[in-house]
């Protein structure tokens, strides 16, 4: 034991606690979850959005903007075409995302990470987007390359963090127009996980794939996805070309698209559950159906963002009902189509790791995970409604994303799941401490936090009187401090940089 300075000793069971952390990149399987999915709409009630997605794919139609590829496309599919606005006979958009597999692995550099997107499958990947970064030391600023790569690093080594992600946060540091090869390069370089590619730009896309193509592989890359991206649709009802032309190149180079309607109910879409998903299924089919006429069979994932709003001040919310029906009704709706489904993460309105953040993010994994979503962005960091990063919030959110692993393995049925011998062999009134099926599975009966502080309060305030922030914060700096990068093949490295750099001097920087 040692003495700090307010005279509180360290170690002891605060010691055994930091040596829970995850602090290693220990592997992990994605989850396969054994209960089937919680649904709140019946077969016909499913059946009616669906045809009402349709009457308004029919009668009011999508507008495809800027992009006359895609009218053409559409044209020759049979659709009816109006100046930039596409109407689809009814069930044509349905027919040409039947295509597309309802289940796919994405590669990653270690195929030990290898995940598989789709069936009973949920991948967990980080936040993305944030362009301010917060921990407890520096508070709220513009995230920067280092922290970009930081929670690189953090993610790689979480075991319960299947993906590397995308954008876990925005380094404003470095050009616009640049900085997607520094940040595709992090996810290649400092973790071995799979990752997602950048959507900003259609170049930006076809520069994520050339460098998936030196990093795997040209001929390996045809026959492998190796890259899933974001595209998002310009609600209500508009596709645009900067996410068309990045979708495209993606679905060229048969990697993954998540092709996803961002909703704030109520200003994007209708303010109902049964308005927002039936607008998301007609805009996500819409683009679900360019990316296979732009390839058949290129894999796709259906997705859903939906928030509500606030009716007085017009802000996002999250963790209220409203998103959550939605969520399980487009769940459904996935299914029933044969595709992998995008939603959930552990999402929040709050400026820090609060109570507030810490019940809004709840609110938000339970229905993602009971509601059977595939691939799950924005497991770990967001705050702020995704404009800020946390670092100690990516701690604490991890900590919940074990405890999810734990529950999706559902009940255990086995013989010593049911505990009959224990039952028989206990006389009435002994306690099961000393029993031999206890000490059996005194290691892995309960799942244990990394992060929470279950002792006495006399223990919790002689060793410092830490909150949860606190202790996250130690976590974060402790990984960070004992983080190994995962090995390369240094021609591979050499011609990634050289490329960067060949390719960063062919034109000048722009932060616009």
């Amino acid at each position: 034991m040692t003495e700090t300075a307010g005279g509180r000793r360290s170690g002891g069971r605060a010691a055994r606690q930091a040596a829970r952390a995850i602090t290693n990149a220990v592997s992990v399987p994605y989850i396969t979850r054994t209960m089937k999915p919680f649904e709140v709409l019946s077969e016909e009630h499913l059946a009616l959005i669906e045809d009402n997605a349709d009457t308004v794919l029919e009668q009011v139609g999508i507008e495809f903007r800027d992009t006359p590829e895609a009218l053409v496309l559409f044209r020759d599919a049979g659709a009816d075409i109006d100046g930039e606005r596409v109407r689809f006979p009814r069930g044509l958009a349905r027919h040409l995302v039947s295509s597309a597999p309802a289940q796919f692995t994405q590669v990653a550099r270690n195929p030990a990470n290898n995940v598989e997107i789709g069936g009973m499958n949920t991948v967990l990947a980080p936040a993305y987007g944030s362009p301010f970064v917060r921990d407890l030391d520096n508070g709220r600023r513009y995230g920067t390359i280092e922290d970009f790569r930081n929670f690189v690093k953090l993610t790689y080594m979480t075991p319960f963090l299947h993906h590397s992600g995308g954008t876990v946060c925005e380094p404003v540091d470095i050009a616009v127009n640049k900085r997607h090869y520094d940040m595709v390069y992090a996810h290649m370089r400092y973790s071995d996980k799979a990752f997602m590619g950048s959507v900003t730009h259609p170049s930006r896309a076809e520069d994520t794939v050339a460098m998936a193509r030196i990093l795997f592989g040209g001929d390996f890359l045809e026959e492998n996805t190796a890259i899933v991206s974001l595209a998002n649709a310009n609600s209500p009802m508009v596709w645009d070309s900067t996410m068309l032309g990045a979708a495209k190149a993606y679905a060229e180079a048969n990697q993954g698209v998540l092709i996803t309607p961002f909703i704030l109910a109520g200003a994007m879409s209708p303010a109902t559950v049964v308005g927002a998903a039936t607008q998301t299924l007609a805009e996500a089919l819409a683009g679900m159906a360019f990316c296979q006429l732009v390839r058949p069979g290129a894999p796709v994932i259906l997705g859903s963002f939906a928030s509500s709003m606030s009716m007085q001040s017009g802000a996002p919310t999250f963790g209220t009902p409203e998103p959550a029906l939605i969520l399980y009704v487009m769940a459904a709706l996935a299914r029933r189509l044969g595709i992998p489904f995008r939603s959930g993460g552990g999402l929040t309105a709050s400026k820090i790791a609060d109570a507030q953040a810490a019940y809004e993010s709840a609110n938000t994994m339970q229905p993602t995970m009971l509601g059977g979503v595939n691939f799950v962005l924005h497991t770990a960091g967001w705050l702020e409604g995704g404009l800020a990063m946390g670092y100690e919030k990516f701690i604490l959110d991890v900590d919940q994303a074990a405890a999810w692993h734990s529950f999706a393995k559902g009940v255990d049925m086995t013989r010593n799941g049911q505990a009959i011998d224990a039952l028989l062999t206990n006389e009435p009134g002994t306690h099961f401490l000393g029993h031999p099926h206890t000490l059996e599975n005194f290691e892995g009966a309960f799942w244990r936090s990394s992060n929470a502080d279950n002792g006495s309060f006399e223990q919790w305030d002689l060793e410092g009187a830490k909150d949860a922030n606190v202790r996250a914060n130690a976590t974060w700096k402790k990984m960070l401090a004992e983080y190994e990068a995962p090995p390369i093949d240094d021609a591979i490295d050499a011609e990634l940089i050289e490329f960067i750099e060949r390719k960063k001097a062919s034109f000048p920087d722009s932060f616009a």
